[in-house]
């Protein structure tokens, strides 16, 4: 009997051990680095937005700063929007920040917007990924173009969600590795603000329909840039990517190599002569997502 009621016990502890894809808790926070030396980059993960499986900001952070830290002399630290502890910004080569747009953005807010500038005006890399660079009007910016190379306004980007095939692509040390993918059903914006000497990086075709404004409109059948590189006048540097709104795309090793190239190159680490190639579990997918099962859980997109 005892053994049967162990047998029928088993199947309900398998269950009850099985980790919850909603546990973020092994995920380490504010890790400042151990030793002098190693090149910091500081993330600062997106809250709550969206649906399942689309802005997974903190669980596709959490996948960048595992990827990172294989590569040598990097130090990744990882930060819930905002670091708690601002110290952990000294000494940052990079800050990459993978969240929502449209005023959301962290370093916004006059306290923190002065943290931020210093860093950028010490030439330190800024990459922006997805809805990061899109910006309200009257916000700042003119200056985040100036460190990021392009931002989006709603005067004349265009946004949307459809297929997308990348079949050219440019010689750069970002590009290093990065062969032509497609990337279904994610989402994009484009048509941005661009400061001169952009290099664009990622280009494709967009539904015309998507066009929502009178200055995407006049260049309707134009490809469109997705993703660039940029060098300031100081030396610092910009990368972003309008895509990875879909969890999904984390699949894609050219996606992969790509996002992981740019923060590099913006971080002023030399790049492999093959770029960034990591593998990849495929469950690693299904850990840190944000639970948005309930209403409450759920922030506008």
């Amino acid at each position: 009997m005892k053994l049967l009621l162990a047998l029928l016990a088993l199947p309900l502890l398998a269950f009850a051990a099985a980790p919850s894809p909603y546990d973020q808790s092994a995920v380490p926070l504010e890790v400042d680095s151990p030793k002098p030396g190693l090149t910091k980059i500081v993330i600062l993960a997106g809250g709550p937005s969206s649906k399942a499986m689309a802005h997974e900001y903190f669980a596709g952070s959490a996948l960048l700063l595992e990827w990172l830290k294989q590569q040598p002399g990097v130090w990744p630290v990882l930060a819930r929007e905002w670091p708690a502890n601002e110290r952990i910004f000294e000494g940052a080569a990079c800050v990459v920040y993978y969240g929502d747009g449209g005023g959301k953005q962290p370093f916004l807010g006059a306290k923190r917007w002065a943290t931020f500038s210093r860093l950028m005006e010490r030439g330190t890399g800024l990459v922006l990924l997805h809805q990061a660079m899109d910006f309200p009007a009257g916000s700042d910016a003119g200056a985040v173009k100036g460190w990021l190379g392009g931002v989006f306004l709603n005067d004349i980007g265009s946004r949307g969600h459809w297929d997308m095939e990348f079949k050219d692509i440019p010689a750069h040390e970002v590009t290093r590795g990065v062969k032509p993918f497609a990337a279904p059903g994610d989402g994009w914006l484009y048509n941005l603000h661009f400061a001169p000497g952009v290099t664009p990086l990622l280009t494709g075709s967009v539904p015309d329909k998507s066009r929502s404004t009178a200055d995407a409109k006049a260049h309707a059948g134009r490809a469109e840039v997705i993703a660039w590189a940029f060098t300031r006048a100081d030396g610092g540097r910009g990368f972003s990517f309008t895509g990875a709104d879909i969890h999904q795309g984390w699949t894609y090793p050219s996606q992969r190599t790509l996002v992981l190239n740019g923060i590099l190159w913006a971080a002023r680490r030399p790049v492999p002569a093959d770029g960034v190639q990591v593998a990849f579990d495929p469950a690693g997918l299904q850990r840190n997502l944000d639970d948005k099962r309930t209403p409450a859980a759920k922030a506008k997109k």
